[in-house]
């Protein structure tokens, strides 16, 4: 075995660990190849031994790769923290994206928007309009 074939099994070999957490439940815990966050300033990905950082998370798809299989989370608020142990993200919420009915989330557009055009304060509108922004943003991160 000469050293350029062993490269990429030592690559192969590192994974990273990852832990998303949500108040209601840990939603994933285990070694991935690799995960893109939705950060504030932008997406960035996590590989394993990545330099620590701490980055405020936007609405948006998470998205977990590994062994060339991808899964998408959505999660709104929160923030992720990567150590030399590997990445955490602390979600406010997190909603795997296949669980998503899409047919399910145009009604619940629909009756949000109205939510909104009918609400009869300052104070529904504020919510109605936070709980449109929530939907419109689950829906962008299903692509």
């Amino acid at each position: 075995l000469s050293l350029h074939d062993a490269l990429p099994i030592c690559f192969m070999a590192d994974k990273l660990t990852f832990a998303l957490v949500s108040p209601e439940r840990e939603v994933f815990n285990g070694e991935v190849d690799q995960v893109v966050v939705p950060g504030s300033e932008g997406e960035f990905g996590v590989l394993p031994n990545h330099a620590p950082a701490m980055s405020v998370i936007k609405p948006g798809a998470l998205r977990v790769i590994d062994g060339g299989g991808e899964r998408r989370i959505f999660v709104n608020g929160g923030f992720a923290d990567v150590t030399p142990e590997g990445l955490t993200v602390l979600a406010e919420e997190a909603l795997d994206l296949v669980d998503v009915d899409a047919a399910k989330l145009e009604q619940d557009l629909r009756d949000a928007a109205e939510d909104v055009r009918d609400a009869s304060s300052d104070a529904k509108r504020e919510a109605a309009q936070k709980a449109l922004e929530r939907l419109e943003a689950i829906k962008a991160a299903l692509g």
